[in-house]
Protein backbone atom coordinates (compact mmCIF):
# COMPACT_ATOMS: atom_id res chain seq x y z
CA UNK A 1 0.00 0.00 0.00
CA UNK A 2 1.45 3.08 -0.74
CA UNK A 3 0.79 6.82 0.67
CA UNK A 4 1.74 10.02 -0.39
CA UNK A 5 4.03 11.97 1.68
CA UNK A 6 1.05 14.23 2.74
CA UNK A 7 -0.42 11.58 4.93
CA UNK A 8 2.09 10.93 7.48
CA UNK A 9 -0.11 10.39 10.46
CA UNK A 10 3.08 10.68 12.80
CA UNK A 11 4.75 14.75 13.63
CA UNK A 12 8.79 13.93 13.09
CA UNK A 13 9.51 15.08 16.24
CA UNK A 14 7.02 11.99 17.71
CA UNK A 15 8.66 9.27 15.24
CA UNK A 16 12.52 10.35 16.03
CA UNK A 17 12.37 11.34 19.78
CA UNK A 18 10.69 8.33 22.15
CA UNK A 19 12.23 5.59 19.81
CA UNK A 20 15.94 7.15 20.39
CA UNK A 21 15.09 7.43 24.45
CA UNK A 22 14.33 3.57 24.56
CA UNK A 23 17.30 2.65 22.31
CA UNK A 24 19.56 4.85 24.58
CA UNK A 25 18.12 3.31 27.96
CA UNK A 26 18.61 0.01 26.03
CA UNK A 27 22.53 0.37 25.04
CA UNK A 28 23.27 2.44 28.56
CA UNK A 29 21.78 -0.62 30.08
CA UNK A 30 23.47 -2.93 27.68
CA UNK A 31 26.69 -1.29 28.93
CA UNK A 32 27.07 -1.71 32.61
CA UNK A 33 25.80 -5.48 32.45
CA UNK A 34 29.07 -6.23 29.83
CA UNK A 35 31.19 -4.37 32.54
CA UNK A 36 29.73 -6.75 34.71
CA UNK A 37 29.71 -9.85 32.78
CA UNK A 38 26.21 -10.33 33.72
CA UNK A 39 24.93 -12.63 30.86
CA UNK A 40 21.76 -13.38 31.26
CA UNK A 41 20.56 -9.58 31.54
CA UNK A 42 23.37 -9.40 28.14
CA UNK A 43 20.95 -12.09 26.08
CA UNK A 44 17.90 -10.09 27.74
CA UNK A 45 18.98 -6.30 26.77
CA UNK A 46 20.35 -8.36 22.81
CA UNK A 47 16.72 -8.93 22.60
CA UNK A 48 15.26 -5.82 23.44
CA UNK A 49 17.67 -3.60 21.32
CA UNK A 50 16.60 -6.17 18.34
CA UNK A 51 12.76 -5.93 18.95
CA UNK A 52 13.25 -2.15 19.83
CA UNK A 53 14.67 -1.61 16.04
CA UNK A 54 12.14 -3.89 14.91
CA UNK A 55 9.61 -1.34 15.81
CA UNK A 56 11.19 1.57 15.13
CA UNK A 57 11.21 -0.27 11.45
CA UNK A 58 7.42 -0.93 11.83
CA UNK A 59 6.98 2.82 12.70
CA UNK A 60 9.02 4.00 9.72
CA UNK A 61 7.48 1.80 7.02
CA UNK A 62 4.48 1.78 8.19
CA UNK A 63 4.19 -1.74 9.23
CA UNK A 64 1.71 -2.34 12.35
CA UNK A 65 2.45 -5.83 13.14
CA UNK A 66 6.14 -5.34 13.97
CA UNK A 67 4.83 -2.80 16.26
CA UNK A 68 2.62 -4.94 17.38
CA UNK A 69 5.25 -7.37 18.23
CA UNK A 70 7.02 -4.17 20.12
CA UNK A 71 4.12 -4.28 22.10
CA UNK A 72 3.99 -7.46 22.96
CA UNK A 73 7.11 -7.56 24.00
CA UNK A 74 6.86 -4.75 26.47
CA UNK A 75 5.16 -7.26 28.01
CA UNK A 76 8.19 -9.74 28.53
CA UNK A 77 10.28 -6.97 29.28
CA UNK A 78 8.33 -5.27 32.58
CA UNK A 79 8.15 -8.87 33.57
CA UNK A 80 11.70 -9.01 33.23
CA UNK A 81 12.44 -6.49 34.73
CA UNK A 82 10.25 -7.08 37.78
CA UNK A 83 11.96 -10.56 38.25
CA UNK A 84 15.95 -8.10 38.30
CA UNK A 85 14.32 -6.29 41.03
CA UNK A 86 13.39 -9.12 42.92
CA UNK A 87 16.66 -11.24 42.72
CA UNK A 88 18.59 -7.64 43.99
CA UNK A 89 15.65 -7.00 46.53
CA UNK A 90 16.26 -10.79 47.70
CA UNK A 91 12.82 -11.15 46.97
CA UNK A 92 10.85 -14.59 47.27
CA UNK A 93 13.94 -16.49 48.02
CA UNK A 94 16.55 -14.84 45.22
CA UNK A 95 19.83 -14.07 46.67
CA UNK A 96 21.69 -11.01 44.93
CA UNK A 97 25.27 -12.71 45.56
CA UNK A 98 24.20 -15.82 43.66
CA UNK A 99 25.54 -16.76 40.10
CA UNK A 100 22.27 -17.17 38.56
CA UNK A 101 23.06 -14.03 36.43
CA UNK A 102 26.18 -15.21 35.45
CA UNK A 103 24.69 -19.20 34.31
CA UNK A 104 26.69 -19.77 37.28
CA UNK A 105 30.31 -19.85 35.01
CA UNK A 106 31.61 -16.89 37.03
CA UNK A 107 31.53 -15.12 40.17
CA UNK A 108 31.22 -12.02 38.78
CA UNK A 109 28.97 -9.21 39.95
CA UNK A 110 27.24 -6.12 39.16
CA UNK A 111 29.90 -3.57 37.52
CA UNK A 112 28.07 -1.10 39.83
CA UNK A 113 29.50 -3.45 43.18
CA UNK A 114 32.68 -1.82 42.96
CA UNK A 115 32.51 1.13 40.52
CA UNK A 116 29.38 2.73 41.83
CA UNK A 117 29.16 6.51 43.44
CA UNK A 118 31.90 7.01 46.52
CA UNK A 119 32.90 3.43 46.46
CA UNK A 120 36.67 3.13 47.12
CA UNK A 121 38.42 -0.63 45.87
CA UNK A 122 41.11 -2.06 48.18
CA UNK A 123 43.22 -5.06 47.13
CA UNK A 124 44.93 -6.54 50.22
CA UNK A 125 47.27 -9.76 49.36
CA UNK A 126 46.65 -13.12 50.85
CA UNK A 127 50.30 -14.04 50.80
CA UNK A 128 50.22 -15.51 54.23
CA UNK A 129 47.25 -18.30 53.54
CA UNK A 130 48.81 -21.25 52.04
CA UNK A 131 47.20 -21.68 48.05
CA UNK A 132 46.66 -18.25 47.59
CA UNK A 133 49.85 -16.33 47.30
CA UNK A 134 48.79 -15.29 43.81
CA UNK A 135 45.27 -14.40 45.32
CA UNK A 136 43.96 -10.86 46.91
CA UNK A 137 41.14 -10.02 48.62
CA UNK A 138 39.17 -7.60 46.94
CA UNK A 139 36.80 -5.31 49.45
CA UNK A 140 34.44 -1.87 48.73
CA UNK A 141 34.24 0.44 51.27
CA UNK A 142 32.40 4.10 51.28
CA UNK A 143 29.79 3.92 48.84
CA UNK A 144 27.23 6.55 48.52
CA UNK A 145 24.72 4.11 47.67
CA UNK A 146 24.51 0.50 47.19
CA UNK A 147 24.91 -1.26 43.98
CA UNK A 148 21.75 -3.20 44.16
CA UNK A 149 19.76 -0.25 44.71
CA UNK A 150 21.33 1.20 41.90
CA UNK A 151 20.14 -2.11 39.96
CA UNK A 152 16.56 -1.20 40.85
CA UNK A 153 16.49 1.89 39.89
CA UNK A 154 18.05 0.95 36.54
CA UNK A 155 15.51 -1.34 36.04
CA UNK A 156 12.27 0.45 37.00
CA UNK A 157 13.66 2.96 34.67
CA UNK A 158 13.52 0.06 32.40
CA UNK A 159 9.84 -0.88 33.01
CA UNK A 160 8.81 2.99 33.08
CA UNK A 161 10.03 3.25 29.49
CA UNK A 162 8.55 -0.10 28.79
CA UNK A 163 4.77 1.28 30.12
CA UNK A 164 5.35 4.51 28.19
CA UNK A 165 6.22 2.31 25.16
CA UNK A 166 3.30 0.18 24.97
CA UNK A 167 1.15 3.20 25.30
CA UNK A 168 3.27 4.95 22.25
CA UNK A 169 2.42 1.60 20.14
CA UNK A 170 -1.28 1.27 20.77
CA UNK A 171 -1.63 4.51 19.79
CA UNK A 172 0.64 4.09 16.23
CA UNK A 173 -1.56 1.07 15.77
CA UNK A 174 -4.33 2.96 15.96
CA UNK A 175 -3.27 5.94 14.13
CA UNK A 176 -2.13 3.53 11.19
CA UNK A 177 -5.44 1.49 11.33
CA UNK A 178 -7.57 4.76 11.01
CA UNK A 179 -5.96 5.69 7.93
CA UNK A 180 -5.73 2.29 6.50
CA UNK A 181 -9.40 2.43 6.88
CA UNK A 182 -9.96 6.03 5.31
CA UNK A 183 -8.01 5.08 2.64
CA UNK A 184 -9.75 2.00 1.32
CA UNK A 185 -12.85 3.87 1.95
CA UNK A 186 -11.90 6.85 -0.91
CA UNK A 187 -11.15 3.73 -3.33
CA UNK A 188 -7.59 3.27 -2.28
CA UNK A 189 -7.73 -0.38 -3.02
CA UNK A 190 -10.34 0.13 -6.12
CA UNK A 191 -8.66 -1.30 -9.14
CA UNK A 192 -11.00 0.55 -11.32
CA UNK A 193 -11.00 4.68 -11.04
CA UNK A 194 -13.61 6.06 -8.60
CA UNK A 195 -15.89 7.92 -11.49
CA UNK A 196 -15.85 4.65 -13.93
CA UNK A 197 -18.28 5.49 -16.84
CA UNK A 198 -19.24 2.55 -19.09
CA UNK A 199 -19.99 4.15 -22.28
CA UNK A 200 -21.74 2.07 -24.22
CA UNK A 201 -21.26 1.71 -28.50
CA UNK A 202 -24.01 3.37 -30.13
CA UNK A 203 -24.66 2.75 -34.16
CA UNK A 204 -26.26 6.45 -34.24
CA UNK A 205 -23.47 7.53 -36.41
CA UNK A 206 -23.92 4.38 -38.73
CA UNK A 207 -27.45 4.84 -39.35
CA UNK A 208 -28.08 6.15 -42.62
CA UNK A 209 -30.35 8.96 -42.77
CA UNK A 210 -32.93 9.45 -45.75
CA UNK A 211 -34.55 12.35 -46.80
CA UNK A 212 -37.84 13.01 -48.43
CA UNK A 213 -37.57 13.11 -51.86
Amino acid sequence: MKRSQSSDPLPASQESKFPDIVKLAALERQVFDFLGYQWAPILANFLHIIIVILGLFGTIQYRPRYIVVYAIWTAIWVTWNIFIICFYLEVGGLSKDSELLTFNISRHQSWWSENGPGCVRKEASMSGIKGLDSHSYVSVIGCALEYRYIEVMHSSFQILIALVGFVYACYVVSVFTEEEDSFDFIGGFDPFPLYHVNEKPTNLLFKQTYLPA
